[in-house]
């Protein structure tokens, strides 16, 4: 794996590591999860395929940020509205 790369993924890692801290879930079972996906892909040399796994780890950081931002948001409303 190239350098640049290489910091690339590592920060991605970082990044999902600790977004997965609050996963539903539970953070241990997230961890196991990513450290699987990323084991999977341990192998992967060709940098324009990196680039694809790295979109992809940044999308599910999206996503993850979107969750979290929807249960804070429906715990506010559910404080103070009452349906």
């Amino acid at each position: 794996m190239a350098n640049p790369l290489r910091a690339e993924v590592f920060r991605l890692y970082k990044n999902l590591l600790h977004l997965g801290r609050e996963y539903p879930k539970g953070g241990d079972y997230f961890r196991d999860r990513l450290r699987a996906s990323f084991l999977k892909n341990k192998g992967v040399a060709d940098p324009q395929q990196i680039r694809e796994l790295i979109g992809r780890g940044e999308y599910v950081c999206r996503e993850l940020e979107a969750l979290y931002y929807l249960r804070k948001y429906r715990a506010m409303k559910k404080r103070y509205y009452e349906e």
